[in-house]
């Protein structure tokens, strides 16, 4: 049996050190990734994927590592992906994993990774969905997709997470960020965490308002919960709230998500392998030197170059 074949095997049997090996070749784009992520596919699309996003200092990962506690009571096996900015040296997350929810880290059911955006578009490299299928096929019930911060292309969390929580805190100015981030029509929960300050109640009658405003979202009603990550409290309402959501899923809309999800991952897919043989050509034919140096030179720029290389591969 082949390192590829054994490392499927392991992943399978949710052998730790299988699945962070297969993570790192994920992380490091090599040619192995491909061929791993066509043969597990297959056993993939039994895990509840959810999405927590929310501003810096919101207490997003304090929250997570109760909502873990939470479902480890309940047997079930968590897998996370913490989605941390990148280094502009080393390209590698800033915070580490070993850094975030210490108390699970050992845990034989709980599986948690930090992974940088590496430039990514809304916090999320492209990455972590290849990742998110590893745990997924590694037969982790739950996987929780942690995302950096709440800006304006953070909104592509829906595109990989089947229940998304936004979670703001009282006093951050969490609803007029939340307004202009299109936060609002992404979020199937809403958690309103450190409700023990002063304001909680009004952060919530804020949301309210706001979701009252919003007539687009026909279905499913996103709700809005207070909980205080430090103490606990508001988890296991939280919890229900999320099981809730995924039954309401399962009653139709769980797969036309699905169906979402497959055809923008297929549209990633296309345009990652489009433009790496457009580049590997260039490269091989000596024009990509000749491009980057008229750019320099201000003879043309970037989109222009582009232009032109996509009607010059037109014609061919």
């Amino acid at each position: 049996m082949g390192q590829i074949e054994q490392l499927v095997q392991g992943v399978l049997q949710g052998n730790r050190r299988s699945i962070a090996k297969t993570i790192t070749l994920i992380e490091n784009n090599e040619p192995e990734a491909q061929k791993i992520i066509s043969m597990l596919y297959p056993k993939t699309g039994r895990a509840h994927v959810i999405g927590v996003t929310g501003p810096t200092g919101s207490g997003k990962s304090t929250l997570i590592e109760k909502l873990i506690g939470e479902l480890r009571k309940r047997g079930k096996t968590v897998g996370v992906v913490a989605v941390d900015p990148s280094s502009p040296f080393t390209g590698g997350a800033f915070l580490g994993d070993r850094v975030r929810m210490q108390e699970h880290s050992t845990d034989v059911g709980v599986f948690i990774r930090s992974m940088a955006t590496r430039n990514a578009l809304g916090g999320l490299a492209k990455a972590t969905r290849d990742v998110i299928h590893v745990l997924d096929a590694s037969g982790k019930d739950v996987v929780i997709v942690e995302t950096v911060g709440a800006g304006q292309s953070e909104v592509e969390i829906v595109e990989v997470a089947q229940t998304v929580v936004v979670i703001l805190a009282p006093g951050l100015g969490d609803d007029i960020q939340a307004i202009k981030a299109g936060i609002m029509e992404i979020a199937d929960i809403f958690v309103v965490n450190k409700a023990d300050r002063e304001n909680a109640n009004k952060a919530i009658s804020d949301i309210q308002a706001m979701l009252e405003m919003n007539t687009e979202k026909t279905g499913w009603k996103p709700s809005v919960l207070k909980t205080t990550a430090l103490t606990g409290e508001g988890v296991t309402e939280l919890l229900a709230k999320i099981e809730e959501h995924k039954e309401h899923l399962k009653m139709g809309a769980l797969e036309a998500r699905r169906k979402e999800k497959v055809e923008t991952e297929l549209a990633e897919a296309i345009k990652q392998k489009v433009a790496e043989s457009i580049i590997e050509d260039l490269k091989r034919e000596g024009e990509w030197k000749k491009l980057a140096q008229k750019i320099l030179a201000r003879e043309t720029d970037p989109y222009s170059a582009a232009d032109m290389l996509l009607k010059k591969s037109k014609r061919n």
